[in-house]
């Protein structure tokens, strides 16, 4: 078992940023693969990045575009979503997931195992 717990979501303007934490606990992370989805209001959900824990090794949605950036610190557990030049578009629930294989982050009808909370992000001027 895997436990997630995100913080960080909040307000912010147009241009603005933010950036999610996720903290695990349960297990060792070795061997995992953890990343973060998103999902707006009457959209479907979508995937934003992931990163291999052991390997450093990361993969972006198409719509990311340098716009966020993904990162772990091994010592506290926890995975972080840098989002910088935020636009309205990215207004939704932020989701932090856990699971042993990419695939499951990459295939939208499959999906990780382990999922945090939710944090919401809204850009609004």
């Amino acid at each position: 078992q895997v436990q997630l717990v995100e913080s960080g979501g909040g307000s912010v303007q147009p241009g603005g940023s933010l950036r999610l934490s996720c903290a695990a606990s349960g297990r060792t992370l070795s061997g995992y693969f953890m990343g973060w989805f998103r999902q707006a209001p009457g959209k479907d959900r979508e995937f934003v990045a992931v990163l291999n824990w052991s390997r450093g090794s990361i993969y972006y949605g198409d719509f990311v575009k340098g716009r966020f950036t993904i990162s772990r610190d091994s010592a506290k557990n926890t995975v972080y979503l840098q989002m910088n030049s935020l636009r309205p578009d990215d207004t939704a629930v932020y989701y932090c997931a856990a699971d042993s294989s990419p695939t499951k982050f990459l295939v939208p009808s499959l999906g990780p195992t382990y999922w945090g909370q939710g944090t919401q992000v809204t850009v609004s001027s």
